[in-house]
């Protein structure tokens, strides 16, 4: 999932000069993202209550019946169908050829994009927000940015609104700036400055993050302000790691690692699969139908994005077997996949998230004794880093799951060995033409 990175900024005789006019087009943007960012999240929330409660529940049916849960998916399949074949710009690209972060797309997309995003979210799909909502502060960021541009002046460069937008949106995922600084500085190490420009190094790396974490901050503050985010499981605490727990990350990281590369690998060919239908009116309501049978094969623990159901089965883990377990990460790894593939709007890293817990929690079910914060982060690491092949936001997803400033050594150690398993390998993405990308 390619981030695109902030521009270079030049080094000139005065940075503060350069600086300082970044920082109210930084805010602005921060801000906007955050604000978006709760405003999606709000209305699928009030969405997915009235499809999931108050109508169910008027009717007379169960919430999660196996009814309910097929009649519901497959009319998600439609609706958003109905959204990519009618709307103008056919709610962006296929999702399954889409990062965090990239391009701009064109202004007039981000209203369908948008819908579809939040009727997948509010209908149960196995999709998380950051994608699409990341894609359209990026549109409206480059848009807006670009028309209240004085004329005579030269416009900032492109780069510049998407790593301000990204930055922004990713602190309000998160509600934190470090995610975004972690991300950013991971894209600016791989791609070399433009020509021009000073590499990042002396200073100049944060003169190129400054306006990126300004846009960071003020988002991960309106979020924190409004809604109060937090990745925190409610998983036990760590207080003092010893070598048992060392043990136990370096072999569960490297196998959830593994389990995530099999969805990696088997993700091209379900694409092609759904793509053989052609039309979104043939290929979504089937997802949503088979989204359904696997809601109810694996419960309503995997449905919707995840972060919710991923606290609901740690709070009530020791009701759960191994071969329990085992069927929740392996439902929700093909939900995930069915749902990309066949062409529903939304991100993968939310509902990634829930299959490494649910897969980490494996490690203490099979053997008693082992710390279930240290089996499920080093799982959630695992399964991140195969699907995203993005170190630092996986070691940051992994970290706040577990909520334990001890277990970071423990991680940090762990990543190497899961590293070893997915560098070189296919990751949860396609090119344009349908092949994973490495």
């Amino acid at each position: 999932m390619a981030v695109e990175a902030p521009a270079p900024t030049p080094v000139p005789g005065t940075p503060l000069k350069t600086l300082l006019p970044q920082i109210l087009p930084a805010l602005v943007v921060g801000v906007g993202s955050g604000l978006l960012f709760l405003g999606i999240s709000g209305l699928a929330e009030q969405l997915q209550h009235v499809l999931w409660s108050t109508v169910p529940d008027a009717l007379g049916i169960g919430r999660y019946s196996a009814l309910w849960m097929i009649t519901m998916l497959t009319a998600t399949g439609i609706a958003v169908g109905l959204v990519v074949w009618k709307v103008y710009g056919h709610a962006g690209p296929d999702p399954a050829t889409s990062g965090l972060g990239g391009p701009p797309l064109a202004a007039g997309v981000v209203p369908g994009l948008l819908l579809a995003s939040t009727l997948s979210l509010a209908g149960g799909v196995s999709l998380g927000p950051e994608n699409p909502t990341i894609a359209a502060a990026i549109a409206l960021a480059y848009w807006l940015g670009r028309m209240v541009t004085r004329p005579g002046r030269p416009a900032p460069p492109g780069e510049a609104w998407v790593a301000l937008a990204t930055a922004g949106t990713f602190g309000a995922l998160f509600g934190t700036p470090v995610a975004a600084a972690l991300v950013l500085s991971e894209a600016l190490a791989v791609k070399p400055p433009a020509p021009g420009h000073h590499p990042a190094a002396g200073g100049s790396l944060w003169d190129r993050l400054f306006a990126p974490l300004v846009a960071a901050g003020a988002g991960s503050l309106t979020t924190q302000l409004v809604s109060h985010p937090s990745f925190d499981m409610g998983l036990p605490p760590l207080d003092s790691p010893g070598f048992g727990d060392l043990l136990t990350a370096l072999v569960v990281a490297p196998l959830a690692a593994l389990f995530g590369l099999l969805a990696c690998y088997v993700f091209p060919a379900l694409h092609r699969a759904f793509g053989r239908l052609r039309h979104p009116m043939l290929m979504l309501p089937l997802g949503g139908l088979v989204l359904g049978l696997l809601g109810v094969l694996g419960g309503h623990l995997t449905l919707f994005k995840g972060l919710a159901e991923t606290r609901e089965l740690v709070a009530s883990a020791d009701s759960y077997g191994a071969g329990e377990l085992l069927r929740l990460s392996v439902v929700k790894a093909v939900a995930l996949l069915v749902a990309a593939a066949s062409g529903f709007r939304g991100g993968r890293v939310f509902p990634v998230v829930f299959v490494g817990a649910a897969f980490g929690l494996l490690a203490p079910a099979l053997v008693p004794g082992v710390h279930p914060a240290v089996a499920v982060s080093s799982a959630v690491l695992g399964v991140v880093l195969a699907t995203t092949r993005q170190g630092w936001v996986s070691l940051f997803v992994a970290a706040a799951v577990a909520a334990s400033p001890a277990i970071l050594a423990l991680l940090c150690l762990a990543s190497l060995p899961a590293w070893l398993v997915v560098t070189g390998r296919p990751l949860l993405e396609l090119d344009e033409d349908g092949h994973a990308l490495h």
